[in-house]
């Protein structure tokens, strides 16, 4: 548990990682994979606070604490009422004098901010409206090991500006990933987030391209990438983004577009017939399940790296 006057190590964004601390956690992933069960958080308790329902984050969170040697309490939004209840800041200082880590799936970024501001244990951001860190991992983690390197592949997401597109937009830029993004108007990437990617970009290597163009996009992309155009929280505007995604789809016709050997990545849960033709997701260049099954093994990786950096 933490102790007063500390400051802890957070991950509320990709880029409290430095480049090179991104490729240590991914290599320690690929070997952490091949381990199974082990005790490197033994006698460490985390907190799975949730705000919004999940399958992926929070099994992958919890069986991966577990198979550290952790333990896992799991709190629902009735048992916290997170800024409702209680204050976020009394939420921080409590959790913090009974557990080692504090991971969070909320609705605003800000929530995340506020929890770290007060807690003396790590706070792990596991997805807000802003940011979606592990999820980015996870997708780095996939290409890395199906491609055998990150740098100079190229990127095209085709779809919502969103949490997860910035995110991911930000560690390829960090990592040297060429990233390209084709969104309709109005659902462009975060202009705060281009400006940050842009800056490692400059660094890197990498290039990025933000078009209205899906095929603008999409052309010669190792990979190639979507999420739902409607997320939770939004359904009262799945008509209308129905309407403004609809030559936003990945299909046969913008696959032939990609390079030969390209891959299709999903951050799930999907719309089959809406984000990405019906059939495709099962198909032999989908690595989709790969891709959800790396949450477990990124969250690894990042849970002994905050616990055991000097």
């Amino acid at each position: 548990m933490g102790k007063l006057g500390t400051k802890p190590k957070h991950f509320l964004t990709i880029t409290d990682l430095t480049p090179n601390e991104v490729q240590e956690i991914l290599d320690s992933a690929v070997e952490l994979k091949t381990r199974g069960w082990l005790s490197l958080l033994k006698n460490k308790t985390a907190a799975v606070l949730f705000e919004k329902p999940s399958l992926r984050t929070r099994v992958s969170f919890e069986v991966a604490v577990r198979q550290l040697g952790g333990q896992t309490i799991y709190l629902s939004p009735e048992e916290v009422g997170l800024g409702k209840r209680e204050s976020i800041p009394d939420v921080a200082r409590v959790l913090s004098r009974f557990v080692d880590v504090i991971i969070l799936r909320t609705f605003a970024q800000r929530n995340l901010e506020v929890l770290a501001e007060y807690s003396s244990v790590p706070v792990i951001n596991a997805l807000s409206d802003y940011e979606h860190p592990c999820q980015a991992l996870a997708d780095l983690l996939t290409i890395y090991e199906i491609k055998g390197k990150l740098k100079w592949l190229t990127v095209a997401y085709i779809g919502d500006g969103n949490n997860v597109a910035n995110s991911l937009m930000l560690a390829c830029a960090m990592t040297g990933v060429n990233f390209n993004i084709a969104s309709p108007p109005g659902y462009t990437i975060n202009a705060s987030v281009l400006k940050k990617a842009k800056t490692y970009a400059k660094t890197s290597g990498s290039k990025i391209l933000c078009t209205e163009d899906p095929r603008a996009a999409a052309r010669d992309a190792d990979v190639i990438y979507t999420d739902t155009w409607t997320s939770m929280g939004q359904e009262s505007e799945a008509a209308v983004r129905r309407k403004a995604f609809a030559d936003y789809q990945i299909n046969e016709k913008l696959m032939a577009l990609t390079r030969h050997n390209s891959i299709i990545m999903h951050c799930l849960p999907a719309h089959h017939g809406e984000e990405v033709a019906v059939g495709l997701l099962d198909g032999p260049r989908s690595v989709v399940f790969d891709q959800a099954e790396n949450r477990l093994h990124a969250q690894k990786a990042l849970l002994v790296w905050m616990f055991t950096k000097k």
